[in-house]
């Protein structure tokens, strides 16, 4: 018994242990509990923990030649983009604007340098510890492990708010032995993440890709094959249950590209049995007429509870008479006028932007004028007595304005360069690859998608999958290589 023990825990076993314990706490977005941040940092991965011993131990062993890093060709424009984005952070040290609320650009470069090297620590790792097939199942399962977690805890969360059956304020000092957030007085789920926005962020780059692949293609990476489709139902229900707009629209777009993009036999073979019913029996005709008014009736029933929060009614209830009148009744005029402020920026610095970390020493400035009249949350953000420090909230204009058009072209460029290695997986042909693939270009249009909604570097959510893919594709190339040799 001793020795299954130690045998599990043994150096070589380690990494994989760490990059489980990875996988399995991706749910947890805020964790309370790290040394040194202040009470304005809200990204705090749990997952960066283990990733903090992961790490220096694959360096150790491959130094030791325990084991082989492989250098992957994304790695060539991720590190192009970052020396620019070093570069950026020295032109916005050149220009030193004015200290805002006791935060200087020196301080707000490091620290934006700090959060971004954190998210390419995740797409490293994601890279080195994905291989092959066995890999992907073994890396797919634990992320599956911590969804079930975030199940759990949405499950809690929503008996606590439409039940009764448990007290709130009881189950607030539960989240926040862990979180740094209470439960969401709106009585929206927020699961293990620090909002609703988040936990639809998350299902929609992390979780769907992966389930939607294993439904679509039929590829199960666990002995349940009916697991992804129930994990896929009932994450359904919680990113209903979070109202989070953005993360609903993300989601449902995305999945009707991919059937689009890789269903389409699987479509025309639906719609053939679907047609060929009504030329049957009663009984055949029956099912159809049956299954009709059940997707009318789950449509209907979606429309209706999210109709339920005045917050999500406002998209179709139109009472405004220009663009940005209707942003502001949506409740994203804020976010809109942060992105704005962001942009003067670039008009400012188009070449190489402000500096990495530096926008929001330029927001407040370049606010559009109907922010002033129309938004009270900008007039608490302009008050004296504020200590916050503006965002972009959007990181595409993020990076106009921090990297200005070089980077921002870096950046895409290093995107595509990300869809290619996923799309190579295709030419091997097997079914484990064309899972991976699907899944990829679902997490990847997500991604593209999700980064219009938020501005931080270190949320595991933009470089965790296509870490993944990356890693994959890069053997295969090696493999497809030494094939091509042996044949020739």
């Amino acid at each position: 018994m001793k020795s299954s023990v130690s045998s599990v825990f043994s150096v070589a076993n380690l990494p994989r242990l760490l990059w489980a314990l990875a996988m399995l706490s991706l749910p947890v977005t805020s964790f309370r509990w790290f040394p040194g941040l202040g009470e304005s940092t809200l990204v705090r991965p749990l997952a960066l923990y283990p990733l903090a011993f992961l790490l220096p131990l694959l360096l150790v062993q491959a130094w030791r030649k325990k084991i082989s890093l492989y250098w992957a060709g994304a790695f060539v424009a991720l590190g192009v983009f970052v020396l620019f984005t070093i570069f950026s952070a020295s032109v916005g040290s050149f220009i030193n604007p004015v200290p805002l609320r006791g935060q200087t650009y020196d301080g707000r470069a490091i620290r934006a340098l700090v959060t971004l090297f954190i998210g390419i620590a995740f797409f490293i790792s994601a890279v080195w510890m994905n291989r092959d097939e066995a890999d992907l199942r073994f890396t797919v399962q634990w992320i599956f492990a911590g969804l079930c977690l975030d199940l759990a805890w949405s499950g809690l969360q929503a008996v606590t708010f439409y039940t009764g059956l448990l007290d709130k304020e009881m189950v607030t000092h539960w989240q926040l032995a862990f979180s740094m957030r209470e439960l969401v007085r709106t009585n929206r789920i927020s699961g293990l993440a620090y909002e609703p926005a988040w936990l639809a962020g998350q299902l929609a780059t992390i979780f769907f890709p992966f389930l939607f692949a294993a439904v679509l293609t039929k590829y199960r990476t666990t002995p349940l094959r009916w697991l992804e489709p129930v994990l896929l139902a009932l994450s359904t229900l919680v990113l209903l249950a979070t109202y989070s707009r953005g993360g609903l629209l993300i989601t449902v777009g995305t999945s009707g590209l991919m059937l689009l993009l890789f269903g389409r036999d699987v479509l025309r073979s639906m719609w053939a049995w679907f047609i060929g019913g009504f030329r049957g029996r009663v009984f055949d005709l029956s099912l159809r007429l049956g299954m009709i008014a059940l997707v009318l009736g789950v449509v209907v029933g979606s429309i209706l509870f999210l109709g339920q929060k005045n917050y999500f009614r406002r998209l179709w209830e139109i009472n405004a008479e220009s663009l940005s009148e209707y942003i502001v009744d949506i409740n994203a005029g804020a976010r809109g006028a942060y992105t704005v402020g962001a942009m003067g920026a670039f008009e400012e610095y188009p070449l190489t932007g402000v500096g990495l970390g530096g926008s929001g020493f330029y927001i407040y400035q370049n606010l559009p004028d109907w922010s002033f009249t129309t938004l009270p949350e900008i007039a608490r953000q302009l008050s004296p007595e504020s200590r916050l420090y503006p965002n972009p909230k959007n990181l595409y204009a993020r990076l106009l304005a921090e990297t200005g058009l070089f980077g921002f072209v870096l950046f895409i460029a290093f995107q595509f360069n990300l869809l290619g290695e996923t799309l190579s997986l295709l030419r091997r042909r097997e079914d484990w690859a064309r899972f991976a693939a699907v899944a990829g270009v679902f997490a990847w249009v997500a991604v593209a998608l999700y980064n219009f909604t938020q501005d931080s570097f270190t949320t595991p959510n933009i470089w965790l999958v296509s870490g993944i893919l990356v890693g994959l594709s890069a053997k295969a190339g090696d493999f497809a290589l030494q094939a091509n040799k042996e044949i020739s």
